[in-house]
Order: structure tokens, then sequence, then C-alpha cells
């Protein structure tokens, strides 16, 4: 039996609007990202004055943050047998504090860059938010948030994502933090790009004009032109290999 590509493309439509599991929806969009890929590559990036290293091979990790103070070269190591930093090739003795909040500077970048890998990780809960209309185009709407157990210091963060019906790509995304803080952000990405097969994307990274705004009000206040941008996240000389 032949079906039309017109068919084809209206019968893919309606099965993706259908969709109402948050874990499907999560399954696609690290598929359309790269899959497999995420789990036995090597990727490195700059950010800002950062050279970034993100090597996995199944559950074994390492992420690596190299830069320079002064004279000296920092490289920080994070590896599933905690963290350590090295100064000049030496290892350097680091305070718990310190460790602590290098380690979730280090998590935070990766988890950003490589998203949406880490939605799949064992403490992270999702729950599908509702369906809306972002810039003209159908979204998901997924809230993520995480169990205590094997959720680190920031178990009580709150993400939403909003996944592309179709296109299953996360174009915005809303958070809350308390680490460090704390504070409510709102990005847009653009300048999707694919290097070696894993989707990589920049962001405009928005924080609300109210301070008294709650993570639920973030996609009206981003319709209403409420946020004001903060910075610019940008990925450069992406390798994966």
């Amino acid at each position: 039996m032949r079906y039309s590509i017109a068919f084809l493309f209206i019968l893919l439509l309606a099965c993706s609007s259908n969709l109402t599991d948050p874990q499907k929806i999560i399954d696609e969009a690290i598929d359309v990202a790269g899959g497999e890929k995420f789990l036995r590559s090597t990727i490195e990036f700059d950010f800002r004055d950062r050279h970034y290293i993100s090597r996995r091979k199944g559950g074994i990790f390492s992420h690596e943050r190299i830069f320079k103070v002064s004279a000296d070269t920092l490289h920080d190591y994070l590896t599933n047998d905690g963290f350590h930093r090295e100064i000049n090739n030496k290892t350097a003795t680091i305070p718990d504090s310190m460790a602590a909040k290098y380690t979730r500077s280090v998590n935070s970048t990766i988890y950003f860059a490589l998203l949406p890998y880490g939605l799949n990780d064992p403490a992270v809960k999702k729950k599908l938010a509702g369906k809306t209309t972002m810039d003209g185009h159908p979204y998901f709407t997924i809230e993520v948030t995480f169990d205590q157990a094997g959720g680190g210091e920031d178990f009580n963060d709150v993400f939403l994502y909003w996944i592309h019906e179709q296109n299953f790509t996360i174009d915005y995304m809303a958070y809350l933090y308390f680490t460090d803080g704390g504070g409510l952000r709102f990005r847009k990405a653009y300048n999707p790009r694919k290097v070696n097969g894993i989707l990589f994307q920049d962001y405009i990274n928005f924080k609300p004009k109210d301070d008294a705004a709650t993570i639920y009000q973030m996609e009206a206040l981003y319709k209403q032109n409420a946020l004001e941008e903060l910075s610019r996240i940008e990925l450069k000389n992406i390798r994966v290999y």
C-alpha cells in the first residue's frame, strides 16, 4: 500500500500531538540531539575564557575544565570518584566547601551544553505540564524536578522545558535554582548546529524584571516582553570525536 508524503506528514503530526508520556517525549528529544553518541563520545568546547572536555564511556565519565589565572594553568577534573584540581600539573589541596562550589560550576556548564542528554539521569522526575504555542510553534511543556537521593546539592531546583511537538528540540527553558544565591532564569535557544552527530545550541539568557515572578509565570512574561536579557550563552570551537 502506498501513502503520499502529505499523508505521512499528517500522520506524524497526529502521533506527536497525541503524546502524553513525558518519558517518551524526552527520549525523542535525546534521540534527535544525538542519542547513543552521548554515551561514547569525547566533547570539547570553549565557553567564555575556559576550555571544557566531557568524556563518556557508558557509565564512566570525566568532565574537565581548563583555564588560566595569571601565570597559572588550572585543570579541574570531575569524575565518578569526585572532584580534584591540578595547578600547573600538580595536585592542589582544595577545601571541601570550594570543591563543592567548583563541582557545581563544572556540572552546570556541562549539563546545559549537552542538553537534553542529562534528562534521563536516575534522579530526574518528569511531568507533562501542558501544551502551548511559543512564537507561533506548538510545544510540549515538561516540568523536571529531582529526587533528593542522587539529585545532588541542587535537588530542589525546578526546570521547565519547552520541546517542539514535531522537531523534539528544546527551544526554550526556565529554571529556578537555590545554590550560590539562587535565582530564576529563562533561556531561548538560537544557532542550532550538529557537530559529528550531536546537536548544540546557544542561548539568550533572561531574568524577570519583577523579582516576585515565579517559574510558572515565565512563559507569560516572555510573551509580554517582561524579561531582561542578562547574557549570551555561546559555545565555541566545538569538537566531537
